[in-house]
């Protein structure tokens, strides 16, 4: 994904990006380390999302700042390939990374974890960093586009903390 500089008529120029933006928690019946090492295997994010399948770490890469992982996203009956860069990798307490990559990235996903009784809270964050036509012609697609993926947010927390309890029972 290269940098796309917006035509200063496009209706997406200026857009203040306050807005779009989210954060979504839930309880998981596991300690935050294990939920982050859960989480920074990329490759495990299908069994949860409704939005991701395919993810997998560049030849090499892992779960540290700079690895590079793609992965085929989904929305309204279309596909298309992502490539992102870890920009956090704290064991037991974050994870993030840009899709677009650190430098030029379109959106910030960041997960946090922390201790909560016999388990944790568990927060996944999505931040639009900059337009890009990719995203939409207006305002409304975009709008369209985080509620989407606030919703796939809390599907994918939902399903990570039904999952946690049913694989112990496996």
């Amino acid at each position: 994904m290269g940098i796309t500089t917006l035509d200063p008529q496009h209706p997406l120029a200026g857009l203040d990006l306050t807005p779009f933006a989210f954060t979504r928690r839930c309880w998981a019946d596991a300690t935050p380390d294990s939920v982050y090492r859960l989480i920074s295997d990329v490759s495990l994010i299908e069994r949860w999302s409704p939005s991701a399948s395919e993810v997998s770490y560049a030849p090499g890469d892992g779960p540290w700042v700079g690895a590079r992982f793609s992965g085929l996203n989904r929305r309204d009956q279309r596909e298309w390939v992502t490539h992102s860069e870890v920009v956090q990798a704290d064991p037991g307490l974050a994870f993030a990374f840009v899709v677009g990559g650190a430098d030029h990235g379109i959106v910030r996903w960041s997960w946090h974890f922390r201790e909560q009784g016999t388990g944790s809270i568990v927060e996944q964050s999505w931040q639009l960093l900059r337009t890009d036509p990719v995203l939409g012609a207006t305002r409304e697609d975009v709008i369209a586009l985080r509620d989407h993926m606030a919703d796939s947010a809390e599907a994918t927390l939902l399903a990570l903390a039904e999952w946690i309890v049913a694989d112990r029972t496996r």
